[in-house]
Protein backbone atom coordinates (compact mmCIF):
# COMPACT_ATOMS: atom_id res chain seq x y z
CA UNK A 1 0.00 0.00 0.00
CA UNK A 2 1.19 3.72 -0.62
CA UNK A 3 2.84 5.77 2.13
CA UNK A 4 0.32 7.50 3.70
CA UNK A 5 2.13 11.03 4.93
CA UNK A 6 4.95 12.55 3.05
CA UNK A 7 8.16 12.69 5.64
CA UNK A 8 9.81 14.87 3.63
CA UNK A 9 9.50 18.12 1.95
CA UNK A 10 12.00 18.50 -0.88
CA UNK A 11 9.87 19.53 -3.79
CA UNK A 12 8.81 22.32 -2.18
CA UNK A 13 9.39 26.16 -3.04
CA UNK A 14 11.07 28.58 -0.67
CA UNK A 15 9.62 29.47 2.23
CA UNK A 16 9.31 33.27 0.59
CA UNK A 17 7.30 31.80 -2.19
CA UNK A 18 4.36 30.76 -0.18
CA UNK A 19 4.64 33.84 2.39
CA UNK A 20 4.62 36.41 -1.03
CA UNK A 21 1.32 34.65 -3.06
CA UNK A 22 -0.92 34.82 0.67
CA UNK A 23 0.81 38.36 1.31
CA UNK A 24 -0.79 38.73 -2.50
CA UNK A 25 -4.12 37.24 -2.09
CA UNK A 26 -4.83 38.83 1.43
CA UNK A 27 -4.52 42.31 -0.92
CA UNK A 28 -6.43 40.41 -3.50
CA UNK A 29 -9.17 39.26 -1.47
CA UNK A 30 -9.30 42.21 0.94
CA UNK A 31 -11.19 41.20 3.77
CA UNK A 32 -12.85 38.12 6.07
CA UNK A 33 -11.46 34.58 6.17
CA UNK A 34 -10.03 32.58 3.47
CA UNK A 35 -10.55 28.77 4.02
CA UNK A 36 -7.92 26.50 1.79
CA UNK A 37 -8.84 23.07 1.93
CA UNK A 38 -6.16 20.54 1.34
CA UNK A 39 -7.18 17.44 0.16
CA UNK A 40 -8.02 14.15 2.20
CA UNK A 41 -6.80 10.16 1.40
CA UNK A 42 -9.21 8.57 -1.39
CA UNK A 43 -9.78 5.30 -0.56
CA UNK A 44 -9.52 3.19 -3.44
CA UNK A 45 -11.86 -0.61 -1.87
CA UNK A 46 -11.21 0.13 1.71
CA UNK A 47 -10.06 2.49 3.92
CA UNK A 48 -6.47 2.10 4.11
CA UNK A 49 -5.82 1.11 0.02
CA UNK A 50 -6.15 4.45 -0.98
CA UNK A 51 -5.18 5.73 -4.62
CA UNK A 52 -1.70 6.43 -5.43
CA UNK A 53 -0.07 8.44 -5.10
CA UNK A 54 -1.73 10.63 -2.98
CA UNK A 55 -3.04 14.19 -4.80
CA UNK A 56 -3.35 17.48 -3.04
CA UNK A 57 -5.40 20.33 -3.84
CA UNK A 58 -3.62 22.39 -6.38
CA UNK A 59 -4.68 25.22 -5.03
CA UNK A 60 -3.71 24.68 -1.20
CA UNK A 61 -0.30 23.95 -2.32
CA UNK A 62 0.10 27.23 -4.20
CA UNK A 63 0.23 28.72 -0.70
CA UNK A 64 0.71 26.02 1.65
CA UNK A 65 2.78 24.29 0.03
CA UNK A 66 2.57 20.86 2.07
CA UNK A 67 1.58 17.13 0.71
CA UNK A 68 -0.07 15.81 3.37
CA UNK A 69 -3.92 14.96 3.60
CA UNK A 70 -5.83 16.48 6.52
CA UNK A 71 -4.84 19.60 6.10
CA UNK A 72 -6.75 23.26 6.24
CA UNK A 73 -5.10 26.46 5.60
CA UNK A 74 -6.45 29.78 7.61
CA UNK A 75 -5.92 33.05 6.08
CA UNK A 76 -7.50 35.72 8.46
CA UNK A 77 -7.08 38.86 6.70
CA UNK A 78 -8.41 41.70 9.05
CA UNK A 79 -6.32 39.99 11.61
CA UNK A 80 -3.22 39.40 9.58
CA UNK A 81 -3.10 35.81 10.57
CA UNK A 82 -2.28 32.43 9.46
CA UNK A 83 -3.01 29.08 10.81
CA UNK A 84 -1.49 25.54 9.43
CA UNK A 85 -4.91 23.33 10.60
CA UNK A 86 -4.54 19.62 10.94
CA UNK A 87 -3.73 16.76 13.44
CA UNK A 88 -0.25 15.08 14.48
CA UNK A 89 -0.01 11.37 14.04
CA UNK A 90 0.05 9.60 16.51
CA UNK A 91 1.94 6.63 17.24
CA UNK A 92 -0.37 3.73 15.54
CA UNK A 93 0.89 5.75 12.22
CA UNK A 94 3.88 6.46 13.46
CA UNK A 95 4.35 2.15 13.41
CA UNK A 96 3.35 2.08 10.32
CA UNK A 97 4.73 5.03 8.04
CA UNK A 98 7.48 6.33 10.42
CA UNK A 99 7.90 9.48 11.84
CA UNK A 100 6.63 12.97 9.88
CA UNK A 101 7.19 16.86 10.53
CA UNK A 102 4.66 17.87 12.93
CA UNK A 103 1.82 20.26 11.69
CA UNK A 104 3.60 23.57 13.46
CA UNK A 105 6.78 22.16 11.86
CA UNK A 106 5.13 22.07 8.57
CA UNK A 107 3.58 25.55 9.22
CA UNK A 108 6.83 26.99 9.86
CA UNK A 109 8.54 25.41 6.85
CA UNK A 110 6.39 27.82 4.35
CA UNK A 111 6.12 30.85 6.67
CA UNK A 112 2.53 30.45 8.76
CA UNK A 113 2.94 31.33 12.51
CA UNK A 114 0.23 29.09 14.16
CA UNK A 115 -1.27 25.49 14.08
CA UNK A 116 -3.80 24.45 15.26
CA UNK A 117 -5.43 20.86 15.34
CA UNK A 118 -8.19 20.22 13.02
CA UNK A 119 -11.27 20.41 15.97
CA UNK A 120 -9.96 24.18 16.28
CA UNK A 121 -11.75 24.79 12.89
CA UNK A 122 -15.21 24.73 13.99
CA UNK A 123 -14.11 27.35 16.61
CA UNK A 124 -13.17 29.66 14.40
CA UNK A 125 -15.64 29.71 12.17
CA UNK A 126 -18.64 29.73 14.78
CA UNK A 127 -17.09 32.17 15.79
CA UNK A 128 -16.48 34.10 12.30
CA UNK A 129 -20.25 33.40 11.50
CA UNK A 130 -21.11 34.84 15.15
CA UNK A 131 -19.74 37.66 14.32
CA UNK A 132 -20.96 38.00 10.81
CA UNK A 133 -17.64 38.39 9.12
CA UNK A 134 -17.28 36.71 5.46
CA UNK A 135 -15.84 33.54 5.06
CA UNK A 136 -14.17 32.80 1.96
CA UNK A 137 -13.77 29.29 0.39
CA UNK A 138 -13.93 27.94 -3.00
CA UNK A 139 -15.92 25.69 -4.89
CA UNK A 140 -15.44 22.01 -3.54
CA UNK A 141 -14.87 19.59 -6.08
CA UNK A 142 -14.57 16.08 -3.70
CA UNK A 143 -17.82 15.37 -1.34
CA UNK A 144 -15.45 14.78 1.65
CA UNK A 145 -14.87 18.18 1.48
CA UNK A 146 -18.51 18.79 0.77
CA UNK A 147 -19.42 17.58 4.04
CA UNK A 148 -16.95 19.17 6.18
CA UNK A 149 -18.24 22.48 4.63
CA UNK A 150 -21.47 21.24 5.49
CA UNK A 151 -20.40 20.79 8.83
CA UNK A 152 -18.46 23.95 9.44
CA UNK A 153 -20.63 26.56 7.79
CA UNK A 154 -24.08 25.02 7.01
CA UNK A 155 -24.25 25.02 3.57
CA UNK A 156 -26.08 22.44 2.22
CA UNK A 157 -23.64 20.55 -0.72
CA UNK A 158 -25.91 21.26 -3.62
CA UNK A 159 -25.71 25.16 -3.07
CA UNK A 160 -22.24 25.31 -2.13
CA UNK A 161 -20.69 26.40 -6.05
CA UNK A 162 -23.03 28.99 -5.68
CA UNK A 163 -21.94 30.11 -1.69
CA UNK A 164 -18.06 30.20 -3.32
CA UNK A 165 -16.76 33.62 -3.03
CA UNK A 166 -16.14 34.81 -6.11
CA UNK A 167 -13.75 37.41 -4.82
CA UNK A 168 -11.48 34.50 -3.88
CA UNK A 169 -11.68 32.35 -6.82
CA UNK A 170 -10.44 36.09 -8.70
CA UNK A 171 -7.52 36.55 -6.75
CA UNK A 172 -6.51 32.53 -7.41
CA UNK A 173 -7.19 32.47 -10.98
CA UNK A 174 -4.97 36.12 -11.47
CA UNK A 175 -1.98 34.71 -9.17
CA UNK A 176 -1.69 30.92 -10.58
CA UNK A 177 -2.94 32.17 -14.70
CA UNK A 178 0.42 33.67 -14.06
CA UNK A 179 3.37 31.74 -13.98
CA UNK A 180 6.99 32.87 -12.36
CA UNK A 181 10.40 31.69 -13.44
CA UNK A 182 10.31 28.49 -10.76
CA UNK A 183 7.09 27.63 -12.16
CA UNK A 184 8.47 27.81 -15.72
CA UNK A 185 11.43 25.85 -14.62
CA UNK A 186 8.91 23.13 -12.99
CA UNK A 187 7.05 23.12 -16.51
CA UNK A 188 10.15 22.35 -18.25
CA UNK A 189 10.80 19.37 -15.99
CA UNK A 190 7.02 18.31 -16.64
CA UNK A 191 8.35 18.64 -20.63
CA UNK A 192 11.36 16.48 -20.31
CA UNK A 193 9.47 13.82 -18.89
CA UNK A 194 6.71 14.30 -21.45
CA UNK A 195 9.28 13.63 -24.01
CA UNK A 196 10.41 10.76 -22.74
CA UNK A 197 6.84 9.20 -22.71
CA UNK A 198 6.04 10.48 -26.34
CA UNK A 199 9.57 9.14 -27.92
CA UNK A 200 9.17 5.99 -25.74
CA UNK A 201 5.56 5.41 -27.62
CA UNK A 202 6.99 6.31 -30.96
CA UNK A 203 9.29 3.65 -30.06
CA UNK A 204 7.11 0.86 -29.07
CA UNK A 205 4.69 1.38 -32.18
CA UNK A 206 4.54 -1.33 -34.28
CA UNK A 207 1.93 -3.89 -35.23
CA UNK A 208 0.76 -6.96 -32.62
CA UNK A 209 1.50 -4.56 -29.76
CA UNK A 210 -1.53 -3.73 -27.63
CA UNK A 211 -2.62 -0.04 -26.74
CA UNK A 212 -2.97 -0.80 -22.96
CA UNK A 213 1.15 -2.29 -22.98
CA UNK A 214 2.20 1.00 -24.41
CA UNK A 215 0.16 2.99 -22.05
CA UNK A 216 1.19 0.96 -19.19
CA UNK A 217 4.84 2.04 -20.21
CA UNK A 218 3.82 5.75 -20.26
CA UNK A 219 2.65 5.80 -16.89
CA UNK A 220 5.30 3.54 -15.98
CA UNK A 221 7.68 6.32 -16.92
CA UNK A 222 5.65 9.58 -15.39
CA UNK A 223 5.96 7.79 -12.12
CA UNK A 224 9.28 6.92 -12.47
CA UNK A 225 10.48 10.68 -12.95
CA UNK A 226 7.84 12.42 -11.66
CA UNK A 227 4.71 12.21 -9.32
CA UNK A 228 2.29 10.56 -11.38
CA UNK A 229 0.84 11.71 -14.80
CA UNK A 230 -1.13 14.39 -15.34
CA UNK A 231 -4.17 12.82 -16.40
CA UNK A 232 -4.84 9.35 -17.29
CA UNK A 233 -3.23 8.42 -20.56
CA UNK A 234 -5.11 8.35 -24.17
CA UNK A 235 -3.95 6.26 -26.34
CA UNK A 236 -6.15 4.53 -29.12
CA UNK A 237 -6.16 3.63 -32.70
CA UNK A 238 -9.72 4.94 -32.80
CA UNK A 239 -8.30 8.92 -32.80
CA UNK A 240 -11.47 10.15 -33.85
CA UNK A 241 -12.59 9.37 -29.94
CA UNK A 242 -10.88 12.60 -28.19
CA UNK A 243 -10.25 10.84 -25.03
CA UNK A 244 -10.02 7.08 -25.95
CA UNK A 245 -9.07 5.07 -23.42
CA UNK A 246 -6.05 2.37 -24.35
CA UNK A 247 -7.82 -1.37 -24.66
CA UNK A 248 -6.19 -4.63 -25.10
CA UNK A 249 -6.78 -4.26 -28.87
CA UNK A 250 -3.74 -4.71 -30.89
CA UNK A 251 -2.13 -2.51 -33.30
CA UNK A 252 -3.16 -2.67 -36.53
CA UNK A 253 -0.63 -1.71 -39.53
CA UNK A 254 -2.24 1.01 -41.71
CA UNK A 255 -3.92 2.67 -38.81
CA UNK A 256 -2.97 5.64 -36.89
CA UNK A 257 -2.34 5.31 -33.19
CA UNK A 258 -3.01 9.11 -30.87
CA UNK A 259 -1.31 8.95 -27.86
CA UNK A 260 -2.26 12.34 -25.44
CA UNK A 261 0.05 11.75 -22.50
CA UNK A 262 1.56 13.94 -19.81
CA UNK A 263 3.15 14.25 -16.50
CA UNK A 264 3.13 15.72 -13.18
CA UNK A 265 6.68 16.86 -11.43
CA UNK A 266 7.21 16.36 -7.69
CA UNK A 267 6.19 19.66 -7.35
CA UNK A 268 3.07 18.89 -9.63
CA UNK A 269 3.53 20.77 -12.66
CA UNK A 270 2.42 19.37 -15.61
CA UNK A 271 3.10 18.71 -19.38
CA UNK A 272 0.04 17.66 -21.89
CA UNK A 273 1.54 16.73 -25.58
CA UNK A 274 -0.77 14.53 -28.06
CA UNK A 275 1.03 13.01 -30.92
CA UNK A 276 -0.60 10.65 -34.15
CA UNK A 277 1.98 8.66 -35.17
CA UNK A 278 1.25 5.81 -38.36
CA UNK A 279 1.61 2.08 -36.72
CA UNK A 280 3.40 1.11 -39.73
CA UNK A 281 6.25 3.65 -39.43
CA UNK A 282 4.86 5.44 -42.51
CA UNK A 283 2.26 7.43 -43.42
CA UNK A 284 0.01 6.88 -46.77
CA UNK A 285 -0.56 10.09 -48.51
CA UNK A 286 -4.12 10.03 -47.08
CA UNK A 287 -3.02 10.76 -43.87
CA UNK A 288 -0.18 12.91 -44.66
CA UNK A 289 -3.00 15.44 -46.22
CA UNK A 290 -4.86 15.19 -43.41
CA UNK A 291 -1.81 15.59 -41.35
CA UNK A 292 -0.24 18.50 -43.19
CA UNK A 293 -3.35 20.38 -41.86
CA UNK A 294 -3.12 19.87 -38.53
CA UNK A 295 0.65 20.31 -38.51
CA UNK A 296 -0.19 23.84 -40.43
CA UNK A 297 -2.57 24.85 -37.79
CA UNK A 298 -0.63 23.80 -35.05
CA UNK A 299 2.80 25.71 -36.04
CA UNK A 300 0.09 28.55 -36.87
CA UNK A 301 -0.44 29.02 -33.05
CA UNK A 302 3.47 30.16 -32.89
CA UNK A 303 2.97 33.11 -35.26
CA UNK A 304 -0.43 34.75 -33.69
CA UNK A 305 -0.24 33.99 -30.33
CA UNK A 306 1.18 37.03 -27.87
CA UNK A 307 0.46 39.45 -24.80
CA UNK A 308 -3.26 40.91 -25.57
CA UNK A 309 -4.49 38.67 -28.36
CA UNK A 310 -7.34 36.63 -27.52
CA UNK A 311 -6.91 33.37 -27.62
CA UNK A 312 -10.54 33.12 -29.08
CA UNK A 313 -9.42 34.79 -32.02
CA UNK A 314 -6.37 32.41 -32.23
CA UNK A 315 -8.35 29.69 -32.52
CA UNK A 316 -11.28 30.84 -34.80
CA UNK A 317 -7.73 31.78 -36.98
CA UNK A 318 -6.75 28.28 -36.80
CA UNK A 319 -10.40 27.27 -37.71
CA UNK A 320 -10.08 29.33 -40.88
CA UNK A 321 -6.67 27.75 -42.17
CA UNK A 322 -8.50 24.21 -41.26
CA UNK A 323 -11.08 25.13 -43.86
CA UNK A 324 -9.03 26.64 -46.55
CA UNK A 325 -6.91 23.81 -46.76
CA UNK A 326 -9.97 20.99 -46.15
CA UNK A 327 -11.43 22.81 -48.94
CA UNK A 328 -7.73 21.77 -51.16
CA UNK A 329 -8.73 18.27 -50.32
CA UNK A 330 -12.70 19.08 -51.09
CA UNK A 331 -13.83 17.91 -48.05
CA UNK A 332 -15.33 21.47 -47.66
CA UNK A 333 -16.69 24.25 -49.71
CA UNK A 334 -18.30 27.62 -50.23
CA UNK A 335 -17.13 30.71 -47.85
CA UNK A 336 -14.44 30.38 -45.67
CA UNK A 337 -15.62 33.34 -43.63
CA UNK A 338 -19.26 32.11 -43.53
CA UNK A 339 -18.59 28.62 -42.82
CA UNK A 340 -16.15 29.04 -39.72
CA UNK A 341 -19.12 31.67 -39.13
CA UNK A 342 -21.79 28.85 -39.16
CA UNK A 343 -19.65 26.42 -37.15
CA UNK A 344 -19.11 23.88 -40.33
CA UNK A 345 -15.49 23.50 -39.06
CA UNK A 346 -16.61 21.73 -35.89
CA UNK A 347 -17.19 18.45 -37.96
CA UNK A 348 -13.80 18.21 -37.86
CA UNK A 349 -12.82 20.01 -34.91
CA UNK A 350 -15.37 20.05 -32.30
CA UNK A 351 -13.31 21.44 -29.60
CA UNK A 352 -11.24 24.81 -28.64
CA UNK A 353 -7.32 25.19 -29.67
CA UNK A 354 -6.65 24.51 -26.03
CA UNK A 355 -6.58 25.41 -22.41
CA UNK A 356 -4.36 26.66 -19.32
CA UNK A 357 -2.01 24.96 -18.16
CA UNK A 358 0.01 24.75 -14.72
CA UNK A 359 -0.10 22.82 -11.64
CA UNK A 360 -3.44 21.28 -12.99
CA UNK A 361 -3.42 20.08 -16.89
CA UNK A 362 -6.96 21.73 -17.37
CA UNK A 363 -5.29 24.59 -14.99
CA UNK A 364 -8.21 25.59 -12.24
CA UNK A 365 -10.84 24.23 -14.18
CA UNK A 366 -12.33 23.07 -10.73
CA UNK A 367 -13.10 26.81 -10.35
CA UNK A 368 -15.53 26.76 -13.50
CA UNK A 369 -14.05 27.50 -17.00
CA UNK A 370 -15.67 30.86 -17.08
CA UNK A 371 -13.68 32.20 -14.71
CA UNK A 372 -10.78 31.03 -15.75
CA UNK A 373 -10.68 31.21 -19.48
CA UNK A 374 -12.73 34.19 -20.24
CA UNK A 375 -13.40 37.65 -18.44
CA UNK A 376 -16.22 40.42 -18.83
CA UNK A 377 -14.43 40.73 -21.82
CA UNK A 378 -14.50 37.85 -23.48
CA UNK A 379 -17.43 35.64 -22.68
CA UNK A 380 -18.16 31.92 -24.13
CA UNK A 381 -20.51 30.72 -26.87
CA UNK A 382 -22.52 28.26 -25.47
CA UNK A 383 -24.87 27.75 -27.72
CA UNK A 384 -22.88 26.58 -31.24
CA UNK A 385 -21.40 22.82 -31.03
CA UNK A 386 -18.03 23.17 -31.14
CA UNK A 387 -17.37 26.51 -30.43
CA UNK A 388 -19.22 25.60 -26.85
CA UNK A 389 -15.85 23.77 -25.86
CA UNK A 390 -13.70 26.28 -26.39
CA UNK A 391 -12.02 26.45 -22.69
CA UNK A 392 -9.96 29.21 -23.52
CA UNK A 393 -10.75 32.55 -24.93
CA UNK A 394 -9.33 35.82 -22.96
CA UNK A 395 -6.54 37.43 -23.94
CA UNK A 396 -2.84 36.54 -23.28
CA UNK A 397 -0.70 37.58 -21.12
CA UNK A 398 3.10 37.35 -20.68
CA UNK A 399 3.39 34.31 -18.04
CA UNK A 400 0.20 32.45 -19.29
CA UNK A 401 1.04 28.90 -20.47
CA UNK A 402 -2.04 27.57 -22.71
CA UNK A 403 -1.71 23.95 -24.85
CA UNK A 404 -1.87 24.26 -28.64
CA UNK A 405 -3.72 21.14 -29.58
CA UNK A 406 -5.49 21.44 -33.43
CA UNK A 407 -7.25 18.31 -34.73
CA UNK A 408 -9.23 16.83 -37.23
CA UNK A 409 -11.61 13.55 -36.47
CA UNK A 410 -13.80 11.87 -38.91
CA UNK A 411 -17.05 10.97 -36.16
CA UNK A 412 -19.14 8.37 -38.13
CA UNK A 413 -21.90 9.31 -36.11
CA UNK A 414 -21.57 12.76 -36.00
CA UNK A 415 -21.18 12.36 -40.56
CA UNK A 416 -24.45 10.83 -40.10
CA UNK A 417 -26.55 13.46 -38.07
CA UNK A 418 -25.31 16.67 -39.49
CA UNK A 419 -26.03 14.31 -43.50
CA UNK A 420 -29.34 13.56 -42.25
CA UNK A 421 -30.56 17.00 -40.91
CA UNK A 422 -28.30 18.91 -43.64
CA UNK A 423 -26.14 20.71 -41.29
CA UNK A 424 -23.86 22.87 -42.98
CA UNK A 425 -24.79 21.08 -45.72
CA UNK A 426 -23.24 24.36 -48.15
CA UNK A 427 -20.40 24.30 -46.55
CA UNK A 428 -19.07 20.04 -46.25
CA UNK A 429 -18.93 17.65 -49.33
CA UNK A 430 -20.31 14.68 -47.52
CA UNK A 431 -20.32 12.12 -50.28
CA UNK A 432 -16.79 12.38 -49.88
CA UNK A 433 -16.45 12.70 -46.02
CA UNK A 434 -18.16 9.37 -46.08
CA UNK A 435 -15.07 8.15 -47.49
CA UNK A 436 -13.18 8.90 -44.43
CA UNK A 437 -15.20 7.34 -41.98
CA UNK A 438 -12.49 5.04 -41.06
CA UNK A 439 -10.08 7.78 -41.12
CA UNK A 440 -10.06 7.96 -37.00
CA UNK A 441 -8.50 11.59 -36.31
CA UNK A 442 -5.15 13.37 -35.69
CA UNK A 443 -4.09 15.54 -33.49
CA UNK A 444 -1.03 17.41 -32.55
CA UNK A 445 -0.67 19.12 -28.71
CA UNK A 446 2.26 21.11 -26.90
CA UNK A 447 2.45 23.44 -24.45
CA UNK A 448 2.69 27.16 -25.33
CA UNK A 449 4.49 29.73 -23.17
CA UNK A 450 3.43 33.70 -23.85
CA UNK A 451 6.59 35.68 -23.71
CA UNK A 452 7.14 39.32 -24.30
CA UNK A 453 5.90 39.62 -27.45
CA UNK A 454 5.07 36.09 -28.71
CA UNK A 455 5.35 32.86 -27.89
CA UNK A 456 7.51 29.33 -27.47
CA UNK A 457 6.79 25.64 -26.95
CA UNK A 458 7.85 24.85 -23.22
CA UNK A 459 10.22 21.99 -23.66
CA UNK A 460 13.90 21.82 -24.14
CA UNK A 461 13.64 19.04 -26.51
CA UNK A 462 10.66 18.75 -28.94
CA UNK A 463 8.64 15.42 -29.21
CA UNK A 464 8.70 14.90 -33.33
CA UNK A 465 6.06 16.35 -34.91
CA UNK A 466 6.65 16.99 -38.63
CA UNK A 467 5.77 13.99 -40.80
CA UNK A 468 8.74 13.30 -42.44
CA UNK A 469 10.41 13.65 -38.53
CA UNK A 470 8.13 11.63 -36.96
CA UNK A 471 9.26 8.80 -39.86
CA UNK A 472 12.51 9.38 -39.48
CA UNK A 473 13.15 8.73 -35.58
CA UNK A 474 10.55 5.98 -35.68
CA UNK A 475 12.56 4.00 -38.42
CA UNK A 476 15.61 5.01 -36.80
CA UNK A 477 13.93 3.55 -32.91
CA UNK A 478 11.47 1.35 -33.49
CA UNK A 479 12.41 -2.05 -30.92
CA UNK A 480 11.74 -5.14 -32.85
CA UNK A 481 10.55 -7.00 -29.82
CA UNK A 482 8.55 -4.36 -27.10
CA UNK A 483 7.54 -7.40 -24.59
Amino acid sequence: MQPKFEKKTTNMFHQTTYVQRRQELKKLVGSGIVLLFGNNESPCNFPNNGYAPFRQDSSFLYYFGQNRDGLVGVIDIDKDTETLVGNDIDIEDIVWYGNVDSVADMAAQVGVAHAAPLKALKSICNEAMAQKRKIHFLPPYRYDIKLMVFDLLGIHPNQQKLEASMPLIQAVVKQRSTKTAEEIAELEKAATIGYKMHTTAMKLCRPGVTEKYIAGVLDGIANSYGAMVSFPTILSQHGEIMHGNPSEAKLEAGRLMLTDAGAETMSNYCSDNTRTIPVSGKFSQRQRDIYSIVEACHDYTLEVAKPGVKYADVHFAICRLMTDRLKELGLMKGDTEEAVRAGAHAMFLPHGLGHMMGMDVHDMESLDQINVGFDEETRPNLEQFGTNCLRMGRRLEKGFVVTDEPGIYFIPSLIDEWRAKGHCSEFINFDLLETYKDFGGIRIEDDVLITDNGCRFIGKELIPSHPNDVEAFMAANTTSNPY
